[in-house]
């Protein structure tokens, strides 16, 4: 039986140009970017070109994009690097963030930092009238808060949020690895000072990233060494992740309006026959990522469900992949005033270009049976 892969916010398969554009870096030019021989000049030149068309992807200038391994690293980077040359106030982070952005910030309290969270309302999007109060209330240096929810696809108002900040002179990051390559995406016109991106999530190789910088942040770095990425990330340079990330971007700009207007469609299908079946979804007011669907059945525990659905062919999440090891319901549906027990049944569905509306019909149809069995069990057992 083939499974049907219905897990793309977690990570997406290696798209195979990208793999082309990497090969001779896996293979033939092995060069250390540093050096100064021939195979070296050869990988700096492949970063470098690959640095400009990162940044071109998200509007900006090559300066501006410092490479990480990956999202986590690029998240943790910006709050413990911008923090790390500002005087200690106050840290402002979403109640919806990735454990890699709240866990982050815990840790800054050990450095004075108070850490304060931002509410959501019922549908995932941030409490503006909230985020007024608390930067009226005390002076903030740093605020957090991703672009695009992993669970519930839910947009936030960044650019709004990033006005707020200017007005209370609080420096502003965003976590747009959600975001890029579903929605446009412009560094500039969100207004912010650092934004994060990540590579797997768009066709690209896994332990690849980046960290976008506003040129007037003051950073500190993260790793010191041999004084890579302008002295703020040491570490010889992962050239054919580089090329690959590079090529990835530019593969998902290029069609990211078709992909966005096919898998709406894909979701809208998907929530139909959803709520046809009597099942809760979660979000459905708030502007999504037209890929994301986050559901609960009544009485019915997710990971249970994902089991369930993975036996009958149908790979999907119950919540973060991140957060995997926890048996907790997910604190993303806890902030909107989701109940304990619906929350504890939540299941994501993030789709891909290369899902059908067969696959779509399919997995309702599996749904339901699951669904039906489960209930059946539930039954005998009372």
């Amino acid at each position: 039986m083939n499974t049907v892969y219905f897990d793309h916010n977690s990570t997406t398969a290696l798209n195979p140009a990208v793999l082309d554009a990497m090969l001779p870096w896996l293979q033939g030019q092995h060069g250390n970017a540093t050096s100064r021989h021939v195979f070296g000049r050869l990988g700096r030149e492949a970063v470098e070109t690959a640095r400009k068309q990162v940044a071109t992807s998200v509007g900006v200038q090559a300066s501006q994009i410092v490479f990480t391994s990956g999202g986590t690293e690029a998240n943790n980077f910006a709050l413990k690097g911008i923090t790390a040359n500002l005087a200690a106030s106050q840290v402002l982070v979403s109640a919806i963030e990735h454990p890699c952005v709240s866990r982050a910030a815990a840790a800054l309290a050990w450095h004075d930092w108070q850490i304060s969270t931002l509410e959501v309302n019922a549908q995932g999007v941030l409490d503006m009238a909230d985020a007024t109060a608390q930067l009226q209330a005390q002076k903030t240096g740093l605020i957090s808060v991703m672009l695009a929810n992993n669970e519930t696809g839910a947009i936030q108002p960044i650019a709004e949020l990033a006005a707020l900040a200017k007005a209370h002179k609080a420096l502003v990051h965003t976590d747009a690895v959600q975001a890029l390559g579903k929605i446009s995406l412009d560094f500039t016109a969100l207004g912010v000072h650092a934004m994060t991106i990540s590579s797997h999530k768009i066709g690209g190789p896994i332990g690849i990233g980046a960290l976008v910088l506003d040129k007037r942040v003051d950073i500190a770095p993260l790793l010191h060494g041999g004084g890579q990425e302008r002295g703020l990330r040491s570490g010889t340079e992962n050239v054919a992740g580089i090329v690959g990330f590079a090529k990835a971007c530019q593969l998902a700009v290029e069609t990211v309006a078709t992909r966005s207007e096919y898998l709406s469609g894909l979701r809208d299908q998907l929530e139909t026959g959803l709520r046809a079946l009597g099942v809760s979804v979660f979000a459905q007011q708030a502007q999504r990522l037209p890929n994301t669907s986050f559901f609960a059945v009544a009485n019915i525990d997710g990971e249970t469900l994902v089991i369930a659905l993975d036996k009958a062919g149908y790979a999907v999440a119950s919540g973060s992949a991140c957060s995997s090891d926890s048996t907790e319901p997910s604190h993303v549906l806890l902030a909107m005033g989701v109940e304990a027990d619906l929350a504890r049944g939540a299941v994501r569905v993030s789709l891909g270009e290369h899902n059908t509306a067969a696959q779509i019909a399919g997995f309702l149809a599996a749904l339901k049976q699951e669904v039906q069995r489960l209930k059946g069990l539930h039954a005998v057992a009372a």
